[in-house]
């Protein structure tokens, strides 16, 4: 498995932007299916991004498409995930996950190893 470790959160206000970075240990990187993950106070975690392996392909949810932008940097063992005009109901505590997957998957039962997570907290 690979170890995660999320930073980059923070309080902003609404319309702001925020990129978080996701930093993974091991040499096996480059072969994991990146995906960022939300959980809002009270809700369900949810789908937010993901990235193959080669950073060729992502998907995203539809809440957050043209405003968010997944992206990978596999010399540095790092993932990313730029947050345009966020929103209130963006905030959330964001999770990093890794799936050893090769297609496309939202499911979080896919994902095997996570990191702590990151608070996002937008005011209006």
């Amino acid at each position: 498995q690979v170890q995660l470790v999320e930073s980059g959160g923070g309080l902003v206000q609404a319309g702001d932007s925020l990129r978080l970075s996701c930093a993974a240990s091991g040499r096996t990187f480059s072969t994991y299916r990146m995906g960022w993950f939300r959980q809002a106070p009270g809700k369900e975690r949810e789908f937010v991004a993901t990235i193959s392996p080669s950073g060729g392909v992502t998907n995203y949810a539809d809440s957050v498409k043209a405003r968010f932008t997944i992206s990978r940097d596999n010399a540095k063992n790092t993932v990313y995930l730029q947050m345009n005009s966020l929103k209130p109901e963006d905030t959330a505590v964001y999770y990093c996950a890794a799936s050893s997957s090769l297609y496309y998957t939202s499911s979080s039962y896919d994902f095997r190893s996570w990191g702590q997570g990151t608070q996002v907290t937008v005011s209006s």
